[in-house]
C-alpha cells in the first residue's frame, strides 16, 4: 500500500467528493433520479459522465440540471472504459460511482465520509442497497456487502442468487466485506489508481468485484455501512434475463478468478467453475433457454480468448486469501437449502 496511505486525512480536513453518474442513452432516468442525487449531496461536486448518448440526456442535463457538470465521453466504452475516461478529468479524494438509477437519501453521504476520516486502510465503501420498486427488500446489485465465495462465486449479504432478503435492520451495522457494489461505490481517487483503475475488458458486469479484490491484494480493505442507505432500480442497463448479462457474469467472473485467486489452487477453482458452468448451461437447456446456454458457450470461448492477458495481469499475487468465504455457496444454497445470510 502506498506508503501506508500517505493521503491519510484527519476530520478537520473536509475530503473532496465527486458523485459521478454514468449515462448512456437515459434522459429519463436521469431526470427521475438526479433531483434526489441534488438534494442530498450537497457537499459533493455532481458529475454526469456521457458515454456518446444518442439520445438528448446531455441537453436535458444542461436545461433542467444546470449545477450539474457534464464530461462527455468519446465513446461508450462501457461501464469500466466510461468511468475510467470520466475520472482522468477528476482530482476530487473520493470518487462515488453512481448508478443513473439510484435515488439516494438525506445524509447518505455523511457515514461513508466518516469512515473515510478514521481509517486509512479502507480504499471503497458501499451503502445499504435497498430495492427501489420494493423499499422494504434488498436490491440484488450489492444488497448489504458482497462476498465471494471458495469458488469466486459472487453473493450479498441480503441476497444469495436469486433470494432477496427483506429489511428488518439486521444489516444495519458497519463492516468489512469482499467487494462493493458497483451501482454505488465509494472509492478514494489515490486507491483507484493505485489499482490501476477498472478493467476495461470486462466492459460491464462484475468489475467492481474485480476492483475490489485487487485493492485488497494491495492490502487495503472493503467496508459496508448500514448508516447510508440507497434505492437501486437495477436492469436499467441489462435486465437479469438478458442472455448478455449471463455471458458476461460468467466470463467476468472467470476473469476475476484467473487474475486475482493467490496461487495454483486458482486453476484447480477454474476447472470446478467450468464443471458447473456446464450444468448450468444443461439447466438452461432443460428450461428452454437456448440463448442463454449459448451465452456461457460465448462466455467460455472468450476466457479461452483472453486467457495469455489474464495471466499476464496476475503476477505478484500475495499468498492470503482471507478476503473470500470458505464455504461453497452453490452447495449451501442448492443442496443445503440456505436462501439467508444468516444461514450460512
Amino acid at each position: 500500500m502506498e506508503q501506508e496511505m500517505k493521503t491519510k486525512k484527519n476530520k478537520e480536513v473536509p475530503l473532496s467528493i465527486a458523485v459521478v453518474i454514468l449515462n448512456w442513452n437515459g434522459r429519463d432516468l436521469l431526470l427521475d433520479f438526479l433531483p434526489s442525487v441534488l438534494q442530498h449531496s450537497q457537499s459533493a461536486n455532481i458529475y454526469v459522465a456521457d458515454n456518446a448518448s444518442t439520445d438528448d440526456s446531455v441537453s436535458i442535463v444542461n436545461k433542467e440540471f444546470p449545477s450539474v457538470k457534464i464530461i462527455q465521453n468519446k465513446e461508450n466504452g462501457g461501464y469500466a472504459k466510461g468511468y475510467n475516461d470520466a475520472l482522468k478529468h477528476l482530482s476530487e479524494d473520493i470518487f462515488i460511482l453512481l448508478n443513473s438509477d439510484v435515488e439516494v437519501t438525506e445524509n447518505w453521504l455523511e457515514p461513508i465520509l466518516d469512515i473515510f476520516h478514521k481509517e486509512a486502510v479502507t480504499a471503497a465503501i458501499q451503502p445499504k442497497l435497498l430495492d427501489y420498486r420494493n423499499k422494504n427488500y434488498f436490491e440484488y446489485a450489492g444488497a448489504a456487502g458482497g462476498f465471494i465465495d471458495m469458488l469466486g462465486y459472487p453473493y450479498c449479504r441480503g441476497r444469495i442468487f436469486d433470494s432477496l432478503e427483506e429489511d428488518h435492520g439486521q444489516y444495519n451495522d458497519d463492516t468489512y466485506i469482499s467487494w462493493a457494489s458497483g451501482a454505488c461505490l465509494a472509492i478514494r481517487n489515490s486507491a483507484f489508481y493505485e489499482a490501476g483503475g477498472l478493467d476495461e475488458s470486462y466492459f460491464a458486469h462484475q468489475e467492481e468485484i474485480d476492483l475490489c479484490w485487487r485493492l485488497q491484494n494491495l492490502g487495503y480493505k472493503i467496508k459496508y455501512t448500514g448508516g447510508s442507505r440507497v434505492y437501486h432500480l437495477g436492469g436499467a442497463t441489462l435486465n437479469t434475463m438478458n442472455p448478455r448479462k449471463t455471458f458476461f457474469n460468467f466470463r467476468n467472473s472467470l476473469f476475476s478468478l484467473l487474475k486475482n485467486a493467490p496461487g495454483a489452487a486458482a486453476f484447480f477453482l477454474i476447472f470446478f467453475r467450468m464443471i458447473l458452468d456446464a450444468l448450468a448451461g444443461i439447466k438452461f437447456i432443460a428450461a428452454g433457454k437456448f440463448a442463454h446456454f449459448y451465452a456461457i458457450l460465448q462466455a467460455h470461448l472468450s476466457f479461452y480468448r483472453h486467457i495469455t492477458i489474464l495471466l499476464e495481469k496476475r503476477k505478484n499475487l500475495p499468498k492470503k486469501k482471507d478476503y473470500y468465504s470458505q464455504k461453497s455457496i452453490v452447495i449451501s444454497y442448492f443442496i443445503g437449502g440456505k436462501r439467508k445470510f444468516s444461514d450460512l
